[in-house]
């Protein structure tokens, strides 16, 4: 039996139980899509779901979608709308601690534009900040809520002090950094921009609007446009821009790094498919579609993959593929479906734990290509779908 299909601790620290990317919500998580595909039992995910809320839930004003309440929240939300409804009343509470979350999270990012200074990236991207947020909001169908996250994004992709909004002054690894004196521009879906771009866009085709929402997703793409880079591949961009490469107007990335979800091209290209569709701009969403082919059909840039995960490895980029596949046409979404079965499988499957980084996200995203029905639609959470 693999390690993720193992009967959960006895003891279960909060820390452990209630992270989605690196601890055992994630193998909840898998063992309620199990039983939604019939590949498993209601009774093992709550077994599951039991020992990984046996801690006190972390209502924290940090939290995310990936750890503490908006994290415990989301995975009850899939088992009640799928499964049992045993879960429906502690699913109501925890609404309510993730709507304090998100007003709380929201006044402070207000308050922090309304001073004119610049974000860091937990506060807007989607592993941690307000597009995560925004990206379990949309599951859950909370409009109203949804609707002020999104006038948040608006705001933040306006420029601040000849930079854009999100521009942040920190390092991409959310820390000061002498090597990014003035900040930097994100590229990855994880923590960048185009995380924002792809719920503007998902949200605005699902019919949750709010004023601005267009010109946000148009000042988003411009961005992206205006540093897309050209050569071997169609198309590719930087994982990170420095303030000095913002000032000449080019990047010191020689060449397309790994093609992964979090920092890569077919995370990038599917925010911008997204916005394609939202925007009927036909042309761009044949660039993307060809941005993401060239990718993963570029054998240096496959062979880059070097894990097996979800985050940064062949199972996230299989998953994106299926999904990009499942809203092309049927000439395109063949050949994205080839080449993604035919990228190499790596020598290590995963050096962490969790959705993430795990064999439980490996798990999963393989559950999820291998089942004939959507299942719970976990990957929303990726902004995928």
């Amino acid at each position: 039996m693999t390690a993720e299909l193992l009967e959960p601790p006895t003891d279960v620290s909060a820390q452990w139980g209630q992270s989605l990317a690196k601890g055992g919500l994630a193998t909840a998580l898998l063992h309620i899509e199990r039983a939604t595909t019939g590949r498993g039992s209601w009774e093992t995910a709550h077994e599951w779901i039991t020992a990984c809320v046996s801690q006190p839930v972390n209502s924290f004003a940090e939290a995310g979608v990936f750890y503490g309440a908006p994290a415990v929240a989301h995975v009850l939300h899939l088992a009640v709308i799928h499964g049992p409804r045993a879960y429906h009343q502690p699913c109501m509470g925890l609404n309510s601690a993730v709507e304090d979350i998100v007003q709380q999270r929201l006044a402070a990012a207000h308050h922090r534009i309304d001073a004119g200074q610049r974000p860091e990236f937990h506060e807007f991207d989607l592993l941690g900040g307000l597009t995560g947020l925004g990206a379990h909001l949309r599951v859950q169908g909370r409009q109203e809520l949804l609707r002020e996250v999104l006038s948040y994004l608006v705001r933040l992709t306006v420029p601040v002090h000849g930079r854009s909004g999100w521009w942040t002054h920190l390092a991409p690894s959310g820390e000061p950094d002498e090597r990014y004196p003035g900040g930097h521009g994100n590229f990855g879906i994880a923590h960048g921009v185009p995380g924002p771009l792809a719920l503007l866009s998902l949200a605005y085709l699902d019919g949750t609007r709010v004023p601005g929402q267009l010109e946000a997703i148009e000042r988003i793409t411009d961005w992206l446009d205006a540093w897309q880079q050209n050569g071997a591949a169609r198309a590719w961009w930087p994982e990170a821009l420095t303030a000095a490469e913002a000032d000449q107007g080019r990047t010191r990335q020689s060449k397309p790094l790994r093609p992964s979800w979090c920092y890569g091209t077919p995370g990038i290209a599917t925010a911008l498919h997204h916005a394609a569709r939202a925007t009927g701009d036909t042309d761009r969403a044949r660039a993307a579609e060809l941005a993401f082919l060239d990718a993963i059909e570029d054998p240096d840039q496959a062979h880059s993959l070097t894990d097996g995960t979800v985050c940064h490895g062949t199972a996230g980029v299989r998953l994106a593929a299926r999904r990009f596949a499942e809203r092309t046409d049927h000439a395109t979404a063949l050949r994205i479906l080839a080449a993604a079965s035919n990228l190499p499988d790596p020598s290590t499957d995963a050096t962490g734990h969790g959705l993430l980084e795990g064999p439980t996200g490996i798990a999963l995203a393989r559950c999820s290509l291998a089942a004939d029905s959507s299942g719970t639609g976990w990957d929303a959470l990726l902004l995928l779908v």
